[in-house]
């Protein structure tokens, strides 16, 4: 039986420059930094607040990932070139981050090179602000009213 969701993946362009994001950045803790036999690099972090969920940091263009077990059949040079496309224009990774203070965080993060699509704005669900991780995602950055 299932008890909880234990992993999840983000695709990112260049995993040393989302570890400095989610790390150095936000604040992430990294749980697992290993490099595998075949020069894959299995890269997780967990959010300061949600230790039981691993975000795999996952490199698209990784030429282990087409041999990998663990892919899809489906992944063919094909769909590692969509990923890329789809990387390369920052639309990857739809997502929320909560904070307690969507205001204060904007002001800390934009001090710190993140990039926003606008200020904040009261939404009926919070105080939001669209981020980039300059990694080829973006994130709702939201918190309460």
């Amino acid at each position: 039986m299932v008890t909880k969701f234990s992993h999840t993946t983000l695709f990112v362009n260049d995993q040393d420059k989302a570890y400095e994001f989610y790390v150095n950045i936000l604040g992430f803790k990294v749980n697992t930094d290993a490099t595998m036999p075949n020069g894959f690099r299995w890269l997780t972090v967990t959010a300061p607040d949600a230790p039981e969920l691993e975000i795999v940091l996952m490199p698209i263009l990784h030429d282990s990932m087409k041999k990998s077990e663990s892919m899809p059949e489906g992944m063919d040079e094909e769909s590692i070139n969509a990923f890329r496309i789809l990387l390369e224009k920052g639309i990857m990774g739809a997502g929320v981050l909560h904070t307690p203070d969507c205001k204060a965080a904007y002001a800390e993060l934009t001090a710190k090179g993140v990039q926003f699509r606008g200020e904040p704005k009261e939404q009926f669900y919070g105080i939001e602000a669209v981020m980039f991780d300059g990694c080829g995602n973006w994130f709702s950055l939201t918190g309460p009213k």
